[in-house]
């Protein structure tokens, strides 16, 4: 069973405009439930979280609510969902906070595979305390990772492992669940950057073994900003630095300065979005978004093989997104011409496919495109045949132009 797109593409306003969206792994549209919600906490009083004034109840209502809702989408403990203004900050504060237990000789793994924030942070954090970088290889040929490609990295002086839980630029969805079994047993911890991955597929944090997973509700019909999850007990062990009167809590601990409230609010929306989206409203939230999250594997997957059967039939195309198991997302060059003027013409259509290496610097490089990378079509829930059919004649035209 699936969901009814038509119902689906009506809930989100910025559709009217009759672009054909292939930009989801850079932030999907927002649906009328979010956009209400973000002004609904705007239109209500809000002050700093306490349980006295009105506003003061409403705050700690939003941040509640906001911590039950993303532990529900991530399969977490609602004590251990942080706040952040983006994945990237959340993980440079949490590179800088476990580096201060690292020493030099120490070290850690990062894959090629990965966008440069769940890489650069590790390094430099790395190069700080002395401590050594070692790189896990993914296949260029196939865009697999393997898990011997970072099991044959560990040693007894391995700290930390980062690994994505899928390509944001080419859709590869590694084994996390075995690299996180090798990474334990050499006694180290485990971070997923699981970005993408949570914008079209179920997020178990306990399933993948991750120690630490970030992502960003705007991938999924959200605002802008980024989470992290982990054991509230795991987090009682890292004392990162903040203000003196702040609370020393977990999580409050690692939210520095006081929070968006609307934007809390927009991401318990943007959670309950996705879990409408079950075929059927039997079971709790936890449970609904499940569901939503296999229709909408269904769903994209076959618009995927759509996509992809009307693409590689053009001449001159060439694919990088080969993995077996991966998320609707295609990366395209084209022979003799620029991606960059296919994403310009595809513009003058009204289908929106961007085209660059979207800080996946290091796969970019190693598939051979530079820093250039290629066009990126991305799949969203609320594509339809359509779209489909216009980015197809789009890319014809192009090819012939």
């Amino acid at each position: 069973m699936t969901y009814d797109v038509s119902a689906l593409r009506a809930q989100f306003p910025a559709l009217r405009a009759g672009i054909a969206h292939f930009d989801g792994p850079g932030g999907t549209q927002t649906p009328t439930p979010v956009i209400e919600a973000i002004a609904g906490a705007l239109g209500n009083p809000l002050s700093v979280r306490g349980t006295v004034a009105p506003g003061e109840i409403n705050a700690e209502q939003i941040v509640g609510d906001f911590r039950s809702a993303m532990a529900d989408l991530l399969g977490a403990d609602p004590a251990g969902i942080v706040f952040g203004r983006s994945a990237t900050q959340m993980t440079y504060d949490l590179a800088r906070t476990l580096a201060a237990r690292w020493t030099a000789g120490d070290e850690v793994i990062v894959s090629r595979l990965d966008h440069d924030a769940n890489i650069r942070p590790w390094v430099q954090a790395a190069e700080r305390v002395g401590a050594v970088v070692r790189w896990a290889e993914f296949d260029p040929g196939t865009g697999e990772l393997p898990p011997e490609a970072v099991g044959k990295l560990l040693t007894s002086r391995t700290r930390l492992v980062a690994v994505t839980g899928a390509s944001n630029l080419i859709g590869t969805r590694p084994d996390v669940p075995a690299i996180a079994s090798l990474t334990h047993a050499a006694g180290a911890l485990l971070h997923v950057d699981a970005v993408h991955l949570a914008a079209h597929a179920d997020v178990d944090v306990r399933r993948l073994g991750a120690d630490f997973t970030v992502c960003s509700p705007y991938k999924f019909f959200g605002p802008h900003h980024g989470v992290l999850a982990a054991d509230p007990a795991l987090l009682a062990t890292l004392r990162p630095d903040k203000l003196a009167p702040s609370s020393d809590a977990v999580p409050e601990r690692f939210e520095l300065g006081t929070l968006p409230y609307e934007a809390l609010a927009g991401t318990t929306a943007a959670v309950d979005f996705l879990a409408g989206l079950a075929p059927s409203r039997e079971g709790d939230r936890r449970d609904r978004i499940r569901a939503a999250y296999a229709a909408i594997e269904t769903r994209e997957n076959a618009l995927r093989k759509t996509a992809e059967d009307g693409l590689y039939a053009l001449d001159g195309v060439t694919a990088y997104s080969r993995a077996a198991h991966r998320t609707p997302t295609l990366l395209l060059t084209f022979r003799d011409r620029p991606a960059v003027d296919a994403y310009h013409f595809l513009g003058t259509l009204g289908v929106h496919a961007p085209a660059g290496s979207f800080y996946a610097l290091e796969a970019s490089r190693h598939l051979g495109l530079g820093d250039t990378g290629g066009l990126r079509v991305g799949l969203s829930p609320y594509n339809h045949a359509e779209d489909v059919e216009r980015l197809v004649t789009g890319l014809a035209m192009f090819l012939k132009s």
